[in-house]
């Protein structure tokens, strides 16, 4: 995991996640608790920006018999997900933390794998970010896991809307590539 330097006077470093301290918030949370957490966050948002993407390439490379519905199906699924990135790193700045600061980090910290292929059919399309909806929920209980483990309350309520989010849009791919 790449960190920025901590050689700025006012940054301090904690496992790995440095917060220049001019970007530190107040929280009740340990300083453990922030980095932890941030780090975590930081994967999801990576991830959550790499599924947006794939979904939107998807939505605009979409071809064949049931375009129209699929179409529109994934420019849904691409809204629903570009929602919950303002609000990951807002999380992530509130309890103190950094988060993402460029494509080259997102593309550092994305779990998800892209897909440049230059045809992707429309049942392999769903298929695909089916599969990317369902790792994404593992990743989100991992995730939940840790801000529970440090009491840390509204990130742990965020993570399960997401994950009702992303089972939702995994059971409509699922029932759509049946």
């Amino acid at each position: 995991m790449k960190t920025m330097e901590t050689s700025h006077p006012r940054a301090k470093e904690t496992n790995g996640f440095a917060t220049p301290n001019d970007l530190k918030t107040p929280t009740d949370l340990t300083p453990s608790a922030v980095s932890t957490i941030s780090a975590a966050l930081h994967e999801l948002l990576a991830d959550t920006f790499a599924l947006y993407i794939k979904t939107k390439n998807f939505h605009w490379h979409m071809s064949g018999n049931h375009f129209r519905d699929y179409h529109l199906l994934l420019d849904e699924h691409g809204d629903q997900i570009f929602a919950m990135t303002d609000v990951i790193a807002e999380r992530a700045r509130k309890i103190g933390g950094t988060t993402v600061r460029s494509i080259g980090d997102i593309a550092r910290h994305q779990t998800l794998k892209d897909n440049d292929a230059e045809f992707v059919g429309p049942k392999e399309m769903l298929a695909e970010l089916c599969t990317d909806n369902q790792s994404l929920v593992r990743s989100m209980r991992e995730k939940h896991k840790i801000c529970e483990h440090h009491n840390d309350v509204a990130t742990t309520s965020l993570i399960e809307g997401w994950i009702d989010e992303t089972e939702r849009r995994a059971w409509f791919l699922w029932e759509t590539i049946r």
